[in-house]
């Protein structure tokens, strides 16, 4: 168990260097003399025809509909292992977590409110400061060494892990276009064979990626977001294995985290993260829905994290992380304030329209990349004061 956790934040922190590196490469593409080629990249047409059924998308869309399924089909795996037997299958281990992510939601989702209220239109962003990039916190972490004890790095995956969830219900129940009865009722059949695979013991993956797929393409047709299809199918893959015999669940994650770590979270990123910074000024951060973003994910992020870590563990509900420091709590906090992916994803699910996502980008990526910065140095120092 120990060494699967080792190996999983390895992975986890070197994905989040990946990412990190297509983020600044789709900055500098969109600032250079190939910026056309890289809006031209964007927006391929790519088209499935089988039949009656047809699913036409240009290629961002592709990568966002398409690709980030596979995402959250390891997201949906990643919370099945915790719940079953991992970090939030214990009641009194999960509730210092679940208590500091949900802080880590409610604190960022109120400033940006308070910066937005009376405008219908930029409400619909309130739910993107409340992510946290588990692969660009972890990565942050990790060039961090010793400074750092395990603790902190176990009780930061649980946490992401915990907002991850809370990310799915917000995507499900708010960001849902107009519903279409019949693919509804069509997924609704997926999900019921997916459960009676589960219930009869089947333990192939095969039958398991087909009705995925096709339930993917229900709900993708039906209205609701189809990365969702992604989450349904993991949690449906059997985690118990015959004896002798391998856990499906665990080799499919095992043989997917590279993919995700190095493939589709860095392809989301250089095609999500491209900002034009030509004629960008103050008053462009001080819109309301940039400083909402901004705002939400340095300062939301930490005093939401930290404030609820604080209350839970004075209050008996859950223990200091061992051999960590308050200080380092708080440089967790301000970690948690990485939103990047999951922000971006929901920045592109609240607002269809250029102008709002110029404001999502420059919020998202400036609020990262200081929560990123002061809490690295904070964490440095307190290693070092340790």
């Amino acid at each position: 168990m120990v060494n699967a956790l080792r190996d999983f934040l390895r992975l986890e922190a070197a994905g989040g260097i990946v990412l990190g590196v297509a983020a600044v490469a789709a900055v500098v593409l969109a600032n250079s003399p190939l910026a056309w080629l890289y809006e031209q990249f964007l927006y391929l047409p790519g088209a499935v025809l089988l039949g009656p059924l047809e699913i036409r998308k240009p290629l961002l869309l592709w990568l966002n509909d398409g690709w980030m399924a596979v995402f959250f089909l390891l997201v949906g795996m990643e919370i099945k292992r915790e719940l079953v037997e991992g970090e939030l299958s214990d009641l009194k281990a999960a509730s210092l977590p679940v208590i500091g992510a949900v802080g880590g939601m409610v604190a960022p989702a109120a400033i940006y409110v308070l910066l937005n209220w009376g405008d219908p239109v930029a409400m619909r962003g309130w739910a993107i400061p409340t992510a946290t990039d588990i692969a660009f916190a972890l990565g942050v972490m990790s060039l961090l060494g010793r400074s750092v004890p395990a603790s902190l790095k176990v009780l930061l995956t649980a946490i992401a892990i915990i907002d991850d969830l809370g990310a799915i219900v917000i995507i499900a129940v708010f960001y849902t276009a107009d519903l279409s009865v019949l693919s509804l009722v069509l997924a609704a059949i997926a999900l019921a064979a997916l459960a009676l695979l589960n219930r009869s013991g089947v333990r192939s993956l095969v039958p398991y990626v087909l009705v995925g797929t096709i339930l993917w393409v229900c709900v993708l047709k039906s209205g609701v977001h189809a990365t969702l299809a992604g989450v349904a199918t993991g949690f449906a893959i059997p985690l118990a294995a015959k004896e002798g015999q391998q856990s499906p669940l665990r080799w499919l994650e095992h043989a997917l985290h590279p993919w995700v770590a190095y493939l589709v979270l860095p392809a989301f990123a250089f095609a999500n993260a491209g900002v034009k910074l030509a004629g960008l000024s103050l008053a462009a951060i001080l819109e309301p829905v940039t400083l909402g973003i901004l705002l939400g994910l340095f300062l939301g992020k930490q005093l939401g994290v930290f404030g609820a870590l604080w209350l839970a563990i004075r209050a008996g509900w859950g223990r200091m992380p061992e051999g960590a420091s308050w200080t380092q709590l708080y440089g967790l906090g301000l970690l948690c304030g990485i939103g990047f992916t999951m922000s971006l994803f929901i920045g592109g699910l609240a607002f269809d329209d250029a102008a709002h996502g110029v404001q999502v980008r420059i919020g998202v990526l400036a609020g990262s990349i200081l929560a990123a910065v002061v809490g690295a140095v904070l964490l440095k120092g307190a290693g070092k004061r340790g």
